[in-house]
């Protein structure tokens, strides 16, 4: 039996691509068009209309990261998410360093239409947890 070595992460939202331009800011990811075409317009350009903007995908430009794909769905988010992201900005750091850190990404990310939700922090460890621009839960860590 072979072991797993790629997995994607997929994302149910509203609006795909821009909850996925969204994330390439976050995480310095590149959104490449489908294959076979110069553009992901001129992919939705090629799709009949109800299925113009139903998928967005990007990827890690270094190839280390998963994939991540964002898919329509007709139903809004409704309660926590059950798995999310933890985006690692304050690793190997400590106490009043770490959260310098964390409060400059969460400024920056702020700034792209992120939402701060709360500071988790005790003596030892800190995290910032946020909201994306569909209010997807994701920590800074």
């Amino acid at each position: 039996m072979s072991s797993i070595k790629q997995f994607q992460v997929t994302f149910d939202c509203a609006e795909p691509e821009r909850v996925a331009r969204f994330w390439c800011e976050v995480l310095g990811y590149v959104a490449p068009p489908p294959k076979g075409f110069a553009t992901w317009e001129e992919y939705q350009r090629s799709q009949p209309p109800e299925k113009r903007g139903s998928w967005f995908a990007c990827t890690d430009p270094t190839g280390a990261g998963p994939r991540l794909y964002f898919q329509r769905v007709p139903e809004g988010k409704v309660v926590k998410n059950r798995v999310h992201l933890d985006v690692r900005v304050g690793t190997g750091l400590v106490g009043a360093e770490r959260l310098a850190a964390l409060e400059a990404e969460c400024t920056r990310l702020i700034a792209l239409g992120a939402v701060r939700v709360e500071l988790l922090a005790d003596e030892y460890d800190s995290c910032i947890v946020m909201q994306d621009v569909e209010g997807n839960e994701f920590c800074l860590d």
